[in-house]
């Protein structure tokens, strides 16, 4: 059963993922002589590096998610279908989708990544992952309700497990979400729980390497775990989990933690749809492709973003999985498909690298560009604006401004609902 699309003798591009890349290759073919199909999931574009944000009450949800729609709406050739893709046809040029099939002239694989357990079954059970926007929602009903639950309960262990996050992961997602613990267990839930003794929470970031943001500047590792000490985060380096049942935390080092909460942001891979042969899957569930972002052995389909493995002398891997790689290849291969359609030769992909940068709570962020490292209050600002700017749509730059602002001046945070999905009795 094919989905019900205007037919039309225009060359068909049809985009999966509405994420940075996928936005960006479907906004770069306005006005063109094409019809742009884009499918997801969901009806909306999420901002994924604030989801830690929402899920510690810093931000509402719907200030780092935009409808689709609402996006496109002034782009005449775009057209919109909100389902789940279940399998590539090549040799048909056909992706087979929940709600039918759709035929493509030339299709560009942009769905990102999904979050990597490293086989562990147990953590894939019991640990929360944050992922997408119900995921972070989950996380900030489970902090709140365990100190509701703690509030509640008289045996003394059971009170501090409740009140004990581990983070597994020591990159940028893990210690912000750690730092932004931190700030709520500092400046915040004193407030909302003065009948607990809140010193009793405890946090904890472990991870593997050796230091903090491994791949940014040993100089802004070492900011990094200083500001998180001041917020009385417990790090825990060249350490392995080996289980967790919900409960208890095995460590490699030999220590057990008691915590009700495991926030897994200890890595990603590739989120594969079936229907490519197996040597197109390159490390870390990848798919491979050319400089231009070609899938190997095919002539009409690519790949951009998390999900595109382009192995290069620089990238023995592929690229870095992050937000700027996924928005400069799409820019490319927008250009690369106009030139494509007008029988002109493709040009490679070079990837820019800007820096990074990653923030540790309130007046604390490190900054690591190619010309200039720094640390501290300024670096938190630089961090603000620029995520501040990289939000889509006025609404929510101007909601998460206000947010922010608020927090900054009250020391509060407005947002601690636990909500959950109304069930039928």
């Amino acid at each position: 059963m094919s989905v019900n699309i205007q037919i039309t003798n225009k060359p068909r591009i049809v985009i999966i993922g509405g994420g940075f890349a996928g936005i960006e290759i479907a906004k770069g073919f306005k006005g063109e002589e094409v019809q742009v199909i884009l499918v997801d999931k969901n009806n909306y574009h999420t901002f994924q590096p604030l989801l830690y944000q929402v899920a510690t009450a810093a931000l509402e949800p719907d200030s780092i998610a935009y409808p689709l729609r609402e996006m496109f709406k002034r782009q005449n050739n775009f057209i919109f279908r909100m389902t789940e893709v279940l399998k590539i046809k090549p040799e048909t040029h056909l992706i087979e989708t929940s709600i039918g099939e759709i035929e493509y002239d030339y299709l560009v694989i942009a769905v990102g990544s999904k979050t990597n357990f490293f086989g562990l079954e147990d953590l894939q059970r019991n640990a929360v992952p944050m992922k997408s926007i119900p995921q972070a929602m989950e996380l900030r009903n489970l902090i709140l309700e365990n100190f509701e639950k703690a509030l509640l309960t008289k045996d003394l262990e059971k009170r501090d497990s409740l009140m004990t996050f581990a983070v597994v992961g020591g990159g940028p997602t893990g210690v912000e979400t750690a730092g932004a613990l931190g700030e709520l267990k500092m400046r915040v839930l004193p407030h909302d729980y003065p009948e607990l003794d809140l010193n009793k929470m405890q946090i904890h970031i472990i991870d593997m390497e050796d230091r903090l943001l491994n791949t940014m500047s040993e100089a802004g590792s070492r900011s990094a775990e200083k500001f998180l000490k001041k917020f009385d985060v417990n790090s825990w380096l060249k350490t392995k989990v080996l289980s967790y049942d919900g409960e208890i935390l095995a460590l490699s080092n030999g220590k057990k933690l008691r915590a009700h909460t495991l926030i897994w942001a200890a890595g990603v891979t590739g989120a594969i749809i079936p229907g490519f042969r197996e040597e197109v899957i390159g490390p870390g569930n990848r798919i491979r492709v050319d400089v231009y972002n070609k899938v190997v052995g095919y002539e009409n389909i690519f790949a951009i973003g998390d999900i595109a493995c382009m192995i290069t002398e620089k990238n023995p891997r592929g690229h870095p999985m992050l937000a700027p790689v996924a928005i400069q290849q799409a820019r490319c291969l927008v250009k690369n498909l106009k030139r494509l359609l007008r029988n002109k030769s493709m040009q490679p992909f070079a990837y820019w690298d800007m820096g990074v940068m990653t923030t540790v709570g309130r007046n604390h962020a490190v900054v690591d560009l190619n010309f200039i490292e720094f640390q501290g209050i300024f670096a938190w600002f630089v961090w603000l604006f620029v995520h501040l700017m990289a939000l889509v749509g006025f609404r929510n730059k101007l909601v998460a401004f206000i947010n922010w602002a608020w927090s900054y001046f009250s020391y509060d945070r407005g947002l601690r609902f636990i909500m959950r999905p109304l069930r039928n009795s």
